[in-house]
């Protein structure tokens, strides 16, 4: 009988921090403690550069440690555990060094390399990329596995597909009611057209479109006088300084409420609140907020140019636009405003959106990828 497989997985922040990469993370780590529990392996390690604490819901704190920041350790760590690895996962590309150094004592290890977007989009050393082609890449999307291909001719059969999935305690609603109390906080009332984006409002990554959401609100207030959008995400001082000059300009301060940062507890009424999440990124590696909304039974609108493509399923999961296009997003959204959100509707894109990207869908898929018996 084949022994099973031992895992170290390297992350630079896991529980430390809330963006997608790090909800990849905790999903990641997530079947991997299942993985060893139902004994298909050996065991697991993972190791966060950078966070300090583990949540026990995701993985046993013997499983699981945090260097705070402490490279040196870290690296002492994980070339340690490396040697007594079968398979090396890489939750980022800038831990590429660390596998390098696994792999040059122990040729034989296995190592793959979690992909999600701009981070492997950018130029790259040529150690880089001539080690990338000795390992697997798990791509978020068939968008970063072609532009991975294409700018670093990475050999296609090196590259397989994993998409994203909803973490495993996302709750999934059943109930498509809106909330009273958000509706009351953002001073909504309950006919309101609300469009609503969650997305890290960044100066230095402007490819999520909700600035051509907010320019879009002036053609959408001329057929829905009372429609409202409601952008959430934590923003940087220069980018909510950006977005509230541009809502100004427009006149739209009536229609446009930036709310910021807000609780996981929070995030899925905020979902069954909306009447359509919108975000037409141009550079998005796959967008988990898309699930996340259409689980929560929310119709969807993304861009055509990205890996909001493979979130959407090609269009099964929402309506997808070519955000560049002149009025083709405010028409998109006054479409879908004069649908009736109906019980039945919102029901069917659940059930869509989790035959596809469930937590164990996504379990079975990593089981596969990593060649595990039956």
């Amino acid at each position: 009988m084949k022994a099973r497989q031992n895992i170290l997985f390297l992350t630079l922040h896991t529980f430390s921090l809330t963006g997608g990469i790090e909800k990849v993370n905790r999903a990641l780590t997530k079947v991997l403690d299942n993985l060893t529990k139902d004994f298909k392996i050996g065991s697991y390690q993972s190791l966060s550069m950078y966070d300090d604490k583990v949540d026990a819901a995701y993985s046993k704190a013997a499983n699981f440690k945090g260097f705070q920041g402490k490279r040196v350790t870290f690296a002492f760590s994980a070339l340690c555990q490396g040697l007594k690895a079968d398979v090396v996962i890489l939750s980022h590309i800038n831990l590429l060094i660390f596998a390098k150094l696994i792999k040059k004592i122990k040729p034989k290890i296995r190592v793959a390399v979690l992909a999600h977007g701009i981070e492997v989009w950018r130029d790259l050393p040529a150690w880089k990329i001539k080690f990338l082609s000795q390992c697997e890449i798990w791509a978020v999307s068939r968008f970063t596995a072609k532009k991975i291909s294409g700018k670093f001719h990475i050999p296609s059969k090196n590259i397989n597909i994993l998409n994203n999935c909803l973490d495993p305690y996302f709750k999934i609603p059943t109930s498509f009611e809106p909330s009273e109390t958000l509706l009351a906080k953002y001073q909504l009332q309950p006919t309101q057209a609300i469009i609503y984006t969650l997305a890290r409002l960044s100066s230095t990554e402007q490819y999520k479109g909700y600035d051509l959401v907010i320019k879009s609100m002036v053609d959408v207030i001329k057929v829905l006088p009372n429609a409202h959008y409601l952008l959430a995400g934590k923003a940087d001082v220069m980018e909510h300084q950006r977005l509230s000059v541009l809502i100004k300009s427009l006149k739209l301060q009536k229609h446009v409420t930036l709310a910021g940062f807000i609780t996981d507890e929070e995030v899925q009424t905020h979902y069954t609140t909306a009447s359509v999440f919108a975000m037409p990124s141009t550079g998005e590696g796959f967008g988990i907020s898309f699930i996340e909304a259409a689980s929560c039974g929310c119709p969807v609108i993304g861009g055509n140019l990205d890996g909001s493509t493979d979130a959407l399923l090609d269009g099964k999961l929402g309506k997808l636009i070519n955000p560049t296009a002149d009025g083709e997003l405010s028409k998109a959204i006054i479409d879908q405003l004069q649908i009736a959100k109906t019980i039945a509707s919102a029901q069917k894109l659940q059930q869509t959106c989790l035959t596809h990207f469930s937590f164990n869908r996504y379990q079975e898929n990593v089981d596969q990828l990593l060649h595990l018996p039956a």
